[in-house]
């Protein structure tokens, strides 16, 4: 019998989501189905209670639910650290929310472009939800306490707020971390730069400086489809290398595909397809 799974969110036609959990299937020889499911904006919770009464297995949770999804879950560490979820998982009478965002982006950057980040200098751009969702997985993965960490926010209050709460937790007390207002960065440079903010949607630049980028650095959009002012500014100011994030999209979906299938499907070959589409 063919286990169903969908993404929920508003707006969600543009999703590629079915697309990627397709190829997964296709090549992981899972019998399963997915689609791109459309939520009023006041009814996510009846959305899935619905989906769980038609015997869906889970589903994937796209914005702007994924506060509401982590409300309506029994959270993992990932959620808990992110408070939000991403990724639904329908078990009995219990839903087990993840979130899969901050592994997303670390695989892509890892495994993809071949990028350690162990020992990095970084700059987060952003202190909203799509920072908070990976700051802990990029932190676990600079291994090193003394380099420094900055979260850049067009307000400081939001980028203390975050800051705050990943010292909560005692494997970052040690970490130097920094919050910083828009334009107050000086000549300090990083060798990776992530922009988690939502700029790219309305072509809006970001205040950086021109020497922001060191020798090597990567600097990473998670919008993907479309050259942002992030990624412009980033190839003549001497970025090395420039991403968007259609690869963290795959890697992220790849994770819970996991979670629902205990399979993990091979990424490279999804993420070629999509590019070439």
């Amino acid at each position: 019998m063919t286990d169903k799974y969908a993404v929920i969110g508003n707006p969600v036609a543009h999703s590629k989501s079915p697309q990627i959990h397709k190829m997964f299937a296709e090549q992981t020889g899972q019998d399963i189905s997915y689609e791109a499911i459309l939520a009023p904006l006041d009814g996510f919770a009846a959305t899935v209670a619905r989906l769980r009464n038609e015997g869906f297995k889970g589903c994937n949770v796209t914005v702007p639910f994924k506060q509401e999804a982590w409300n309506l879950c029994l959270p993992t560490t990932r959620a808990l650290d992110a408070q939000a979820a991403n990724t639904l998982k329908f078990d009995a009478e219990r839903i087990i929310g993840d979130n899969t965002d901050g592994i997303g982006l670390v695989n892509d950057i890892e495994k993809n472009l071949k990028i350690s980040l162990k020992d990095k200098r970084i700059l987060l751009i952003g202190a909203g939800g799509a920072a908070r969702g990976v700051l802990h997985p990029l932190l676990e993965s600079t291994q090193s306490p003394l380099v420094m960490k900055v979260i850049y926010n067009r307000t400081l209050e939001k980028a203390v707020s975050l800051k705050k709460t990943v010292e909560q937790h005692a494997e970052f007390r040690t970490f130097i971390i920094r919050a910083v207002e828009f334009g107050n960065l000086g000549n300090e440079q990083f060798d990776i730069v992530i922009n988690a903010t939502s700029a790219g949607l309305t072509d809006s630049e970001i205040p950086l400086p021109p020497n922001i980028f060191a020798p090597g650095a990567l600097a990473y959009d998670m919008m993907y489809g479309r050259e942002t002012p992030f990624m412009k500014f980033a190839r003549v100011h001497g970025a090395a290398v420039v991403a968007d994030g259609l690869g963290m999209l795959v890697e992220q979906a790849a994770e819970a595909f996991f979670i629902w299938r205990g399979v993990r499907p091979v990424t490279a070959p999804v993420i070629a397809a999509l590019r070439q589409a």
